[in-house]
């Protein structure tokens, strides 16, 4: 029996060290690594930083107004054009066919109007002639009257057969106009950045022109769309600095200034944004549409100010990280705690967890009765208290 004691007392001893070994090396774990640094005189910028996409500042859609099989292409991707220049020709078969049909359904219309003329002509004799007849009374005025009307209906179908040539003239203007269409002609000056088509392909026209080709103004003078935040939007200002950068020119620096901000409000995924427009000079012409863009641009600076570092201004106790994580407080944690002093939960419950484990070797390899197990527990109490004291300390 006394052997048994001591060699629970001795147990215990070493219980004691062990545990007061792991609690002061996870105070010394937990406890927060400082890094130093000077508080320094100099100017500060603050900036506001996105993504953006290059783009021409004017590029236009060149579409056609008529329907057709394209016949010829003239110009690829990259090609410089001037404006009015030939890039690409519809098969003009049919349109050719109906200035023809136009053509001569203006001469008809103008044979009808020379008839009618004759029919005046013819009408206005017969008038002559029944007025004398009149006068002298070889008929009566009933005859008169008729060569009248005769007359007014050949000088009314004078006017239609003129208005019928006026008709028929739009007509072969309109197909002419249709006929001149088929040759699609640059609108600008620029290098064809886009083309949609190829030879052999039919175009429809119908209520949207389809796009041929894509034509940008000047490549030299570009520009960067970029999504700013709603909650730095009111900080952008026509006029400011902004630097931007592009993956294919890693380490290098492009200037431009904030031209617009539109007032147009995109939103994606309840994220709501406000497109900035950033000028962007291309003399030496090695930015590409297209390109995506890393835009900071400056909003305010001071010059001589006393400067700390951002990381100085925030600071998060390590236990705090692991609470805000876990979405519990202190409060939640301190009870956390205690139950496991008790129940081996909570923080300082994997140590609470181990002397219950540790006394049910105990107890098992001593083989320890009731009475026996009765007097171990208040020395583990005693021991679960120093931990938890331990734990406490500053």
């Amino acid at each position: 029996m006394k052997n048994q004691k001591l060699v629970v007392g001795a147990l215990v001893l070493a219980l004691v060290a062990g545990g007061g070994r792991y609690w002061w090396s996870n105070r010394q774990a937990d406890a927060p690594a400082y890094r130093t640094a000077k508080v320094e005189r100099g100017p500060i910028t603050a900036t506001v930083s996105s993504t953006g996409t290059l783009n021409p500042v004017t590029s236009v859609q060149v579409g056609t107004q008529v329907s057709g099989q394209i016949q010829q292409l003239f110009v690829d991707f990259n090609s410089p054009v001037k404006k009015g220049e030939l890039i690409a020709r519809i098969d003009p078969e049919t349109f050719t066919y109906r200035v023809r049909q136009a053509e001569a359904d203006l001469e008809s219309a103008r044979s009808s109007v020379g008839r009618a003329q004759v029919a005046q002509v013819i009408a206005n004799r017969d008038l002559a002639r029944t007025k004398e007849l009149v006068a002298r009374n070889f008929v009566s005025p009933a005859e008169l009257d008729r060569a009248q009307s005769t007359f007014d209906l050949a000088a009314a179908e004078v006017r239609t057969a003129q208005a019928v040539v006026q008709q028929r003239a739009a007509q072969v203007a309109t197909a002419r106009v249709d006929l001149s269409r088929t040759e699609i002609r640059a609108p600008v000056d620029g290098v064809v950045i886009k083309r949609s088509v190829d030879v052999g392909q039919t175009v429809a026209a119908s209520l949207q022109a389809p796009e041929l080709f894509v034509i940008a103004k000047d490549l030299r003078d570009m520009q960067v769309d970029t999504s700013i935040d709603e909650a730095d939007v009111g900080r952008i200002k026509i006029g400011l600095r902004a630097t931007f950068s592009v993956d294919a020119f890693p380490g290098r620096q492009f200037s431009g200034e904030v031209r617009s901000v539109r007032k147009a409000a995109q939103s994606v995924q309840n994220v709501v944004t406000y497109i900035a427009i950033i000028s962007a000079n291309n003399e030496r012409g090695e930015l590409l549409p297209g390109m995506t863009a890393n835009v900071r641009i400056v909003t305010d600076t001071r010059d001589s100010v006393l400067k700390v570092p951002n990381a100085a201004l925030r600071f998060r106790p390590a236990g705090e990280s692991a609470a805000a994580k876990g979405g519990v407080s202190k409060n939640d944690d301190r009870g956390k705690a205690m139950q496991g002093a008790d129940a081996g939960a909570g923080k300082g419950g994997a140590a609470g967890g181990q002397l219950n484990q540790f006394r049910e070797r105990i107890v098992s390899e001593l083989k320890m009765d009731a009475d026996q197990q009765q007097r171990l527990d208040p020395i583990f109490a005693e021991m679960r208290n120093k931990f938890m004291g331990l734990r406490d300390l500053p």
